[in-house]
């Protein structure tokens, strides 16, 4: 009689890519909070001290950019110059024709033509902020006894409450005051969305001090914004931004040719707007058209050449298509640029095993779950390891984390099953097994 032997199908590891949301959905650390400040904040100066200011830029269209600031800090006559970019960029010069003010509040909007790709603001929902919420205020001081010359500030508090009767748009109160020369800079949430426009600050009668900073509500900018529409040329168009969010819109809803058509309408408005061609990677890559995802990689990091998920992503393609080598290489310019990149740790942990480095990928894996304690793909490889080298029951550990921290992990559930299985418990394999398929009845691997 003929002996049978069956096999186990092995252990499945687990990568991934990420797209880019229009909106920050995890709060940041106050160092990525300020990363994005410092791209979005500019600075203004006018002919003297009292006209200058600072001021965020909001949308582009094209190589029209349009920045918000307050009112107060534009409304004198003559020429205005801004500098992008921690100041340090190029200089554009704003003439009073292309300055607007926003009816019945002190905020106002210019407009500054260039080539260069900046980076405009993400919007948050200024409805949302409850007192003790963090805030980072941000702008460009002018100079003082001090400070000697006008440099980038960074500014941390709290949200402190608000005015039940505004005046003149200005109703949040911050613990935190900005400077003289920081009126019209950006009020950041903890996700690195604008949600207001400092401006103001509250003078104590005893100490002369600035006490408290009152700020205008992203929300009124974005009430009004139908009133500055003359001042953008090309928006007569569909604006960038409603592609992009129609482009991951269509994603999420498994509308990949959508997707696709939305971003590239989004990058034909804006040729240089690196984040539709990530995304739009992202698509094709789940597409399952991984050359088409790694030639917008290399157009995203071409424009944003730090753009450590696109060199996440595009690492992840070329796994796919069998380059392990360049995938390692593509995670380290992650790690490089993001020290915290925990799905590249994870990722970068995936092509080491498959090169046979099974003690870097252990050590990856680790790292991946140092940094970011809630990510099951890294516990499930953790496991995948640990099951391989006659750990089964440091496996199952692994697995019921990564379970328990994503009740819909298909491939953990499997994966445990298989360690179950040959711990000798049957039946708890077969349950796994059940789960898995109820899970993704497309997973083969678990029949």
């Amino acid at each position: 009689m003929m002996k049978l032997t069956y096999f186990l199908p092995v252990g499945l590891l687990a990568a991934a890519v990420v797209m880019i949301q229009p909106q920050s959905l995890a709060a940041l650390t106050a160092q990525e909070v300020d990363a994005i400040a410092k791209e979005i904040t500019v600075r203004i100066d006018g002919q003297d001290d009292a006209s200058s200011g600072s001021g965020i830029i909001i949308e582009r269209n094209g190589d029209n950019y349009l920045v918000l600031t307050n009112w107060h800090v534009v409304e004198g006559k003559g020429d205005y110059t801004i500098y992008p970019r921690e100041g340090r960029a190029r200089r554009y010069t704003v003439k009073s024709s292309q300055v607007q003010r926003l009816p019945g509040v002190d905020l106002a909007v210019l407009v500054f033509n260039s080539s260069t790709n900046y980076q405009t603001a993400s919007i948050g929902n200024a409805n949302q902020l409850q007192n003790g919420m963090k805030l980072r205020i941000t702008g460009f001081p002018v100079q003082g006894p001090t400070i000697r010359e006008r440099t980038y500030i960074s500014l941390s508090g709290e949200m402190s409450g608000r005015l039940s009767k505004p005046h003149d748009g200005y109703e949040l109160i911050s613990s935190v005051s900005a400077l003289s020369g920081m009126s019209g800079g950006p009020i950041l949430n903890e996700n690195g969305e604008v949600v207001g426009v400092t401006g103001l600050g509250e003078v104590d009668a005893r100490t002369r001090n600035v006490s408290l900073g009152l700020g205008i509500p992203i929300n009124t900018y974005q009430r009004l914004a139908a009133n500055i529409k003359t001042l953008l040329p090309q928006n007569a168009s569909p604006p960038t931004e409603n592609f992009f969010n129609i482009g991951f819109a269509k994603s999420e809803k498994g509308d990949h040719r959508g997707a696709i058509v939305a971003y590239t309408e989004a990058i034909r408005l804006n040729p240089n707007y690196a984040d539709a061609y990530y995304n739009r990677g992202v698509v094709r890559n789940k597409s399952g058209d991984k050359q088409g995802a790694i030639t917008d990689y290399n157009q995203a990091i071409g424009i944003n050449p730090n753009h450590a998920l696109a060199y996440n992503n595009r690492g992840f393609a070329r796994s796919a298509l069998g380059d392990k080598q360049g995938a390692i290489t593509d995670y380290n310019q992650a790690i490089r640029i993001n020290p915290n990149h925990a799905l590249a740790y994870n990722n970068r942990g995936f092509a080491r095993s498959e090169l046979g480095d099974k003690q870097g990928a252990i050590t990856d894996y680790n790292q991946a779950i140092l940094l970011n304690p809630n990510l099951a793909l890294a516990y499930n490889n953790r496991g995948v390891f640990r099951s391989e080298s006659g750990d089964k029951q440091g496996a199952i550990t692994d697995y019921n984390q990564a379970i328990q921290i994503n009740p819909n992990f298909a491939l953990a559930y499997h994966n445990r099953g298989n360690a179950r299985y040959e711990l000798g418990d049957k039946q708890g394999a077969i349950n796994d097994y059940n789960q898995a398929i109820r899970i993704n009845p497309n997973l083969a691997l678990t029949y």
